[in-house]
């Protein structure tokens, strides 16, 4: 078997603390989101990515702080303005027993950003790049114009083999295609009660510490709590804010809590002039009022972000004035939290028009974010207070995602004001800004998930140029001053970036990850 180096084997998260020897042991993970599906292109959602690095490779790799790494390439270098080259890794066995080469790589990008009925798919990640193959171990991604985030963008794409890209999504989730080249092995899925991975012992780098892993969703935070406690797992995600001074001080459990990079945010329906959850005051029909980018600032304005951090979070979140937190590529240094101004709010919404205010709901999901029902309340409250009557729907997100993103009228969102939240997958701005904020256009990748559907030529215009530029500090300097116009003009709402909390029984520890993901490889002994 190959051996990985120290280095790689900490950016895998495979490094097994005070253990040398290969042993059989079990895991078992109390998870407060569930993935949606086994496929690992199906949505691009936390949990489903999370899950599927257990089962499926990606040709780069990516560590706890989203450092990139050697993963099935073990080199990628541009070789002209417009290609890229990836040398691929040799010896590398699917779960089946099948070679991994340049086949596998060309299927697995074209299937990634077309699988059907995708509630938030990767083509923000992959449009727009013609994959070519060499020879068996070599490839070469083609752009139109220089790219120089493609190792970003490729380290966010599950490698599947050419068999399971004729596959279905129901094929995946029936673990039929579910075979990859990674460190764990599908068992089995039982949608709301577990999903369990055995170790590849022919895993191409060194093997898991863990023999099982059990995966148990347990959706409600105090019957997380309280099965760690009584010892039925071992680990569990999501700890709520309320328990965490009490488990602080409870010598049988490890606490292990990190910043991430997600974003907890607002987006708002502009580009329908009947909004299907905004009324006029008693019900009646309105002119969306938040097409008017006064409306949205007075929104923004409105919403007490401290008293979300410290009020609904317990103190575990970091209030949010952009797209990502500072420390990471592209943010801006010139944008500022939005202070809480309601006076300001209600002379916004007069100025606009809409002094008596109107009638909304918002709707958000309720057990994939840390507390995103009561944030979703907390908002509603503060809208309510300036005159904006703000109703409350929350829902799972199995439901929340697919309406979110495609209602009644197709390829149309559904609802008109929504909670949701983006981690950055490739760990630098262009994410977000490709993903929430350009304007959506399926066929070229672009707002993949601008459910609100904003959409400014001269934000595009800066996006745009930032990708097709080489230099770093140009990059850097165009990727902020397209977050500085997006937030001017409200394309979002920002909140607060999400502060992750992993709790362990004693002897155990997690690796936290600005991804948020809860990896098996991440859980280490002490």
């Amino acid at each position: 078997m190959r051996k990985l180096t120290t280095a790689t084997a900490v950016a895998f998260g495979i490094l097994a603390v005070g253990t040398t020897a290969v042993s059989a042991e079990k895991l078992t993970i109390g998870l407060a989101s569930e993935p949606t599906s086994l496929d690992p292109h199906f949505h691009n959602l936390g949990p489903n990515n999370a899950m599927s690095v257990h089962i499926f490779d990606r040709l780069i790799a990516q560590d706890e702080k989203q450092r990139l790494s050697p993963g099935l390439a073990v080199s990628w270098k541009p070789v002209d303005d417009l290609t890229w080259e990836f040398k691929l890794r040799q010896g590398v066995k699917f779960h089946d027993g099948s070679d991994f080469n340049a086949d596998d790589v060309v299927c697995t990008m074209a299937r990634a950003p077309e699988v059907p009925n995708s509630p938030s798919g990767y083509g923000t990640y992959l449009k727009g790049k013609e994959v070519v193959k060499i020879d068996d171990y070599t490839v070469h991604f083609k752009t139109a114009a220089p790219y120089p985030l493609m190792g970003n963008d490729i380290s966010t794409i599950p490698v599947i083999s050419e068999v399971g890209c004729a596959a279905t999504t129901e094929d995946f989730n029936a673990g039929t295609a579910a075979i990859g080249t990674g460190p764990f092995k599908f068992e089995s899925y039982t949608p709301g009660e577990s999903i369990v991975l055995t170790r590849n012992d022919n895993y191409w780098g060194d093997a898991p510490i863990w023999s099982e892993v059990v995966y148990r969703p347990i959706t409600s935070g105090p019957s997380r709590v309280a099965s760690l406690l009584a010892g039925d797992v071992d680990m569990i995600t999501g700890v709520p804010t309320t328990d965490i001074a009490t488990l602080k001080g409870n010598g049988n459990v490890t606490l292990s809590q990190g910043a991430s990079n997600r974003v907890i945010y607002l987006h708002l329906d502009q580009f329908r002039e009947n909004s299907p959850f905004v009324k006029a005051n008693g019900g009646g029909d309105i002119k969306n009022p938040l097409m008017d980018v006064r409306v949205r600032t007075a929104i923004s304005k409105a919403i007490n972000r401290n008293a979300i951090v410290e009020r609904v979070m317990e103190g575990v979140a970091i209030p949010a004035g952009q797209l990502l937190p500072e420390g990471f590529f592209g943010v801006s240094d010139k944008l500022d939290v939005v202070a809480y101004d309601p006076e300001g709010a209600k002379a916004l919404l007069a100025e606009a028009g809409y002094g008596d205010g109107f009638e909304m709901t918002i709707h958000g999901p309720n057990d994939r974010y840390i507390n995103d029902a009561k944030i979703a309340e907390a908002v509603a409250q503060m809208l309510t207070r300036v005159g904006i009557k703000t109703a409350v729907e929350t829902m799972p997100r199995s439901v929340y995602f697919g309406r979110a993103s495609r209602g009644a009228e197709g390829d149309l969102p559904e609802f008109s004001f929504i909670l949701v939240g983006w981690g950055a997958g490739s760990g630098e701005a262009s994410s977000p800004l490709k993903s929430l904020i350009a304007t959506y256009d399926k066929d070229a990748g672009m707002g993949s998930a601008n459910r609100g559907r904003h959409s400014d030529p001269e934000t595009d215009a800066l996006i745009k140029e930032a990708l097709r530029t080489v230099d770093d500090a140009t990059r850097q300097a165009l990727l902020a001053a397209a977050t500085e116009r997006a937030i001017g003009n409200v394309a979002i709402i920002p909140t607060h970036f999400q502060v992750n909390t992993w709790a362990s029984k004693k002897g155990l520890r997690y690796i936290a990850r600005t991804d948020e993901y809860t990896l098996a490889t991440g859980v280490v002994k002490e």
